[in-house]
């Protein structure tokens, strides 16, 4: 029997990005690696990916400076 890591790293699979759409302007996303983030450019939101799954809540979402 194999035990899990603690450590396990989860990867965001980038062909999700084929389907997902940002929930507020319906556009596309782009995927932000180091920050683990989609991107949403036109709605300034950015959305977190956790455990390697998009959480695309607004509530979740980190607003974008600029």
């Amino acid at each position: 029997m194999s035990e899990t890591s603690a450590e396990e790293t989860f990867v965001f699979d980038r062909r999700m990005l084929e389907a997902l759409v940002c929930p507020v302007t319906h556009g596309v996303l782009e995927y932000d690696a180091e920050r683990q983030e989609l991107i949403s450019k036109n709605a300034a939101l950015a959305f977190p990916i956790r455990e390697g799954i998009p959480v695309m809540l607004l509530d979740e979402a980190r607003r974008l400076d600029g």
